[in-house]
């Protein structure tokens, strides 16, 4: 298969915090056997490391956090509270650990095959939250670590739809007690499959 607009290894390259918000509107595609299935990029959390105590990296480097050290534009996979995988992306570079948590996805393609790994499910359920979206796209840890810069089961394109308007916001991470004073999860704006809990003061974000 030939997949064009796959993102490449310097795109990841650099600070977490600017590659965070530039991956929304992006593709992330899964690819099994035959099979393709498409979401377009709705949702997003930056982490850091010694600065961002919400971070996995925040006290140094263990064997379960790892990726975030190595190689940008890798799958950081892992499982968390005893039921679900997270899916992040490996920024900066290696050495300087950083990742990009992909907290929902708008299905675009495979929504069949979608419904099956995630049977009896509204559509606008389906994707809208990390542990979710993992499982309609069957990504677990047998991808951590794969290289999403290449056509392989997991990469990010550029978006086929040009010239869809979409407005950013950005608010504090969800879910975590510590770096709540730090804006950095980043999503569309009035976006059906952006997960239904919000951050503290969400507000419009203007890049830098």
């Amino acid at each position: 298969m030939v997949h064009p607009g796959i993102i490449p290894t310097e795109f990841y390259a650099r600070d977490t915090v600017k590659v965070a918000p530039q991956l929304l509107d992006k593709w992330l595609v899964r690819i099994i056997g035959n099979n393709k299935m498409v979401g377009r990029i709705v949702e997003v959390e930056a982490y850091r490391g010694k600065d961002d105590p919400a971070s996995h990296a925040f006290r140094g480097l263990t064997p379960r956090n790892a990726p975030m050290y190595r190689e940008p534009g890798h799958a950081y996979v892992y499982f968390t509270y005893g039921n679900h995988y997270c899916l992040n992306i490996t920024t900066q570079k290696v050495g300087k650990p950083g990742a990009v948590l992909i907290r929902a996805v708008q299905p675009v393609e495979g929504l069949r095959l979608m419904r099956r790994f995630r049977p009896g499910v509204p559509e606008t359920e389906l994707t809208n939250g990390p542990g979710k979206l993992t499982k309609a796209m069957k990504i677990d840890k047998a991808l951590n670590e794969q290289n999403m810069t290449t056509a392989g089961p997991l990469f990010v394109t550029e978006s086929q739809h040009r010239g869809q308007k979409y407005d950013i916001w950005c608010s504090s991470r969800i879910g975590i007690r510590e770096g709540l004073d730090k804006a950095w999860r980043f999503f569309l704006k009035e976006n059906p499959y952006v997960s239904t809990r919000g951050g503290l003061s969400e507000r419009r974000f203007r890049s830098a």
